[in-house]
């Protein structure tokens, strides 16, 4: 058995080490994405345009403005003198947000009543409109206590007073708040996934193809020894791939790696049991190479979509978030993460890995219980 094995791993790597585009297939696109949707894909929200219709004119009304202009959250790019001109700039998607200070401004402030600022923010993506708001709210809400501040003062009152309570916020294990370094440890895992399903989805069925797998059929290889010496390449693969892409996350992204490598190779080890097992069974349902990619990237595109990455799992429905106990690449998400950035180790990853465990092995089955039936 392990001699027939041994055969059928060195002709894998053979058949697909000789052919050169496959080759650069293999390589190339893991750090070809890994830069694309490190550098293109960021939830920092910074230098956000900014327009500002100012129809009080007073030093007040200024004051403000400058404050806008000063933070690195917002970039004053429009100063606006109508209605209408605002409007076409945000019609225009020229501008995220706008400040507009009633005419009424500064004698508001030096009055009882309170003064208004209109904040107008474009919220064609509601995400990013939130953090938006928030941050508009936080400059106006600085600039609204120095001016209770000021008028402390002249009424003569006590201004030497502290806040009853203050927020000091302490962010840990990504302390710069950079969504970089949270997103390309899940993109790691994302790209582990693609090379390892789409090379071994198409596997079974390039034999198909190219009419070698009735030759194997009558040769006394059985059908575990032919699947192992398919997925077992591809699993070599994906690991070199694996340590490709942490390469160029660590020293090109400078992502912190802060765990073990080899609780990091566990959990990648045992989550192309996964991935392979279903390109596996991919495989196995498909007629063509084009069948077979068709259908690694109907399962492929859900996974990214319920696995935590980019949507936050307790804000889906339900359901969806009981069926993200089926998403092998939820756990493998959490696993990665964890150990670049908090350092985790398997006395707390250890639920992910059984829940992988389990799925793997499943998969694995189902594959060799479909091919067996397809043989027969």
């Amino acid at each position: 058995m392990w001699l027939r094995l041994r055969h059928l791993i060195r002709k894998e790597f053979i058949q697909v080490l000789r052919d050169k585009k496959l080759r650069l297939l293999i390589f190339m696109p893991p750090i070809v994405q890994l830069l694309t949707y490190g550098y293109a894909i960021n939830f920092d929200i910074k230098r956000v345009p900014t327009a500002i219709f100012d129809e009080s004119g007073s030093a007040a009304a200024r004051r403000l403005i400058s404050r806008f202009a000063a933070s690195e959250y917002f970039s004053v790019k429009y100063f606006v003198k109508s209605e209408g001109e605002l409007r076409r700039l945000i019609d225009d998607n020229r501008i995220t947000l706008a400040l507009r200070l009633p005419y009424d401004f500064s004698r508001n402030l030096k009055s009882p009543h309170t003064a208004k600022v209109h904040v107008i923010i474009d919220a064609t993506d509601s995400n990013a409109a939130l953090v938006v708001g928030r941050y508009a709210q936080t400059v106006v809400n600085d600039f609204s206590q120095e001016i209770m501040r000021e008028r402390l003062a002249r009424l003569g009152a006590v201004t030497g007073l502290k806040v009853p309570v203050a927020v000091e916020a302490r962010a840990w294990f990504n302390e710069n708040l950079m969504s970089r370094h949270s997103f390309v440890p899940g993109v790691i895992a994302m790209v582990v996934m693609l090379v390892s399903l789409m090379l071994t989805a198409l596997a079974i069925v390039r034999e198909r193809e190219i009419g070698t797998m009735e030759q194997i059929l009558v040769s006394p290889i059985r059908p575990v020894e032919f699947l192992l010496g398919k997925t077992v390449p591809f699993v070599l693969i994906s690991l070199v791939d694996m340590v490709i892409v942490i390469l160029v996350g660590v020293y090109w992204f400078e992502v912190p790696l802060r765990g073990s490598l080899l609780v990091l190779l566990l959990g990648t080890v045992t989550f192309l049991f996964n991935s392979v097992g279903l390109g596996l069974f991919i495989s196995t349902v498909s007629g063509t190479q084009q069948q077979a990619m068709m259908a690694g990237t109907f399962f492929f595109t859900p996974a990214i979509m319920l696995s935590g990455l980019i949507f936050p799992i307790p804000n889906m429905p339900l359901f969806f978030q009981y069926l993200t106990y089926l998403n092998p690449l939820r756990y493998f998400v959490i696993v990665v993460q964890g150990i670049f950035l908090r350092g985790d180790g398997l006395a707390l990853l250890w639920p992910q890995m059984a829940g992988m465990t389990i799925l793997g092995l499943t998969l694995l089955t189902l594959s060799v219980l479909r091919f067996r039936k397809r043989l027969g």
